[in-house]
C-alpha cells in the first residue's frame, strides 16, 4: 500500500480551516449499500468477500457511502462537515486497484446554492494549492435540470427513471433514446390475446384470462401473485415497453443534451431552451441560478467554467449538481449533491448533501509533470 504524498498533510489542513472533521473509516465495508447505490459502473468495479456468518463484504470502493453510515450510525446533528483520506480499492482502467482519495461531505446545509458553490471552491481551491502553474478546468453538470426536462416531455415514470439513471453514460443514453424512437412490434404468437389485451390496458379482461389459464395449467393454487397482480404488472410493463417519443419531442431531448456554453452564458441559454421547447422548467432554473449566483458572489470566474447538459458522473446517488476538475485531461476531482441518499441508507429525515473527492495518485502524477511550485 502506497504511503500519503507529501501534500496530503497540507490539504487536510486546509480542510480543517474550513470547518471539516477528518473522520476514519474502515477499510471492509458492508458491501449491499454500495451494489444498491454506487451505480452500475462501480458495481462491477468493487472487491468482493464474504464473512464467516456469510455476510456480503467489501474492500471500501469509495467514501461517500460510509461517511454516510457512519453519520447516521452516530446519530449527528447537522450541520456536519467531515474530512477524509485513505486508500480506496477498485479495479481501474488506467491500471491500479489501490489508491488514495481525500475529500468533504457536506451533510445538513439547507442553503443548497452555498453548500453547492462551496463544495466546488474547496475542491478547486484545494488543487491550485497543491498545482499552483496547473491549469484547471472545471465542468458541471445538474441532474434536476436534466430531470425536469424529462418529466416535462411526460414519459411514464420507468422510462424517466431509466434515462435519469443512464445520465452521464453517453452509450447507455444513445441506446435508451434510439429505444424511444424505434416503433413497437405486433403482439404475436401463442400469448398474443395476453399482449394485446394488456396493450389495451383491459384488466378485468386480461385478469380473467390469466385466471382460467392458471387454473387449466393448475398453476393458479401455486402462484405467489393473484392473477389481479399479474395482470397489473403486465400492462405496466407493456405500458413501459410501448411508450414512445414522438419525433418533437425526442428532438426537444437531444437539443437539451447538446447543450454547452460557460456557466456564465448557461442561464441565458437554458432559458431561451426552455421557451423554444415549451417546457416549464421554472424550479429547477431558479435552483440552477441560485448556485451560479453562488459562485460568482465567492469570487469564482463563471466564464472559466462550463456547463454541459449532458455531463453526469457514474454514480447512481447523485441528484442535482455533478462537477469535475480536470488538468491535462486527466480528471483529478469529482462530487456533486445528493439529497436521496442519506434517507435510503436508514436516516429517518431527509438531509441534503454534497461533496467531492479527490484523487491523490493522479494530482501526485500532475505535480511530477510540472504541475508543482519549483
Amino acid at each position: 500500500m502506497r504511503g500519503e504524498p507529501n501534500f496530503a498533510e497540507d490539504m487536510l489542513a486546509l480542510f480543517a480551516r474550513r470547518a471539516a472533521r477528518r473522520v476514519d473509516i474502515p477499510v471492509i465495508q458492508p458491501a449491499d449499500p454500495f451494489l444498491d447505490m454506487a451505480g452500475e459502473d462501480l458495481r462491477r468495479r468493487i472487491f468482493l468477500t464474504e464473512s464467516e456468518t456469510g455476510q456480503s463484504l467489501c474492500l471500501r470502493p469509495e467514501f461517500t457511502i460510509p461517511v454516510c453510515l457512519r453519520h447516521i450510525a452516530i446519530n449527528s446533528g447537522t450541520p456536519q462537515r467531515y474530512a477524509y483520506l485513505g486508500q480506496v480499492f477498485r479495479q481501474r482502467r488506467e491500471g491500479g486497484n489501490e489508491f488514495l482519495q481525500s475529500g468533504i461531505e457536506d451533510l445538513g446545509d439547507g442553503d443548497f446554492a452555498a453548500a453547492d458553490a462551496r463544495a466546488v471552491t474547496d475542491a478547486a481551491d484545494t488543487l491550485s494549492m497543491v498545482l499552483p502553474r496547473s491549469d484547471l478546468r472545471i465542468v458541471l453538470g445538474d441532474q434536476t435540470v436534466f430531470e425536469a426536462v424529462v418529466a416535462a416531455l411526460g414519459l411514464p415514470g420507468g422510462w424517466q427513471t431509466r434515462l435519469i439513471r443512464a445520465f452521464g453514460d453517453h452509450g447507455q443514453l444513445d441506446m435508451l433514446l434510439q429505444s424511444l424512437s424505434e416503433p413497437t412490434g405486433d403482439a404475436a404468437g401463442p400469448d398474443g390475446d395476453i399482449a394485446a389485451l394488456a396493450r389495451d390496458g383491459d384488466e378485468n379482461a386480461l385478469t380473467g384470462l390469466l385466471e382460467e389459464r392458471m387454473r387449466a395449467t393448475g398453476y393458479l393454487s401455486q402462484a405467489s401473485r393473484t392473477p389481479q397482480e399479474i395482470a397489473a404488472r403486465l400492462i405496466a410493463r407493456t405500458r413501459l415497453a410501448d411508450a414512445r417519443l414522438d419525433s418533437r419531442a425526442l428532438a426537444v431531448l437531444r437539443d437539451f443534451l447538446a447543450l454547452e456554453t460557460t456557466l456564465s452564458e448557461a442561464p441565458e441559454l437554458l432559458r431561451a431552451f426552455a421557451g423554444k421547447a415549451g417546457l416549464d422548467l421554472t424550479e429547477a432554473l431558479a435552483a440552477f441560478d441560485a448556485r451560479a449566483a453562488a459562485l460568482d458572489e465567492g469570487g469564482r470566474d463563471l466564464s472559466a467554467m462550463r456547463y454541459r447538459a449532458a455531463f453526469g458522473r457514474p454514480l447512481d446517488y447523485y441528484t442535482g449538481l455533478v462537477f469535475e476538475i480536470s488538468s491535462q485531461g486527466a480528471v483529478l476531482a469529482g462530487g456533486g449533491r445528493y439529497d436521496r441518499l442519506l434517507t435510503l441508507l436508514g436516516a429517518t429525515s431527509a438531509i441534503p448533501a454534497v461533496g467531492f473527492s479527490l484523487w491523490l495518485d493522479r494530482i501526485e502524477t500532475a505535480r511530477g509533470d510540472g504541475g508543482s511550485a519549483a
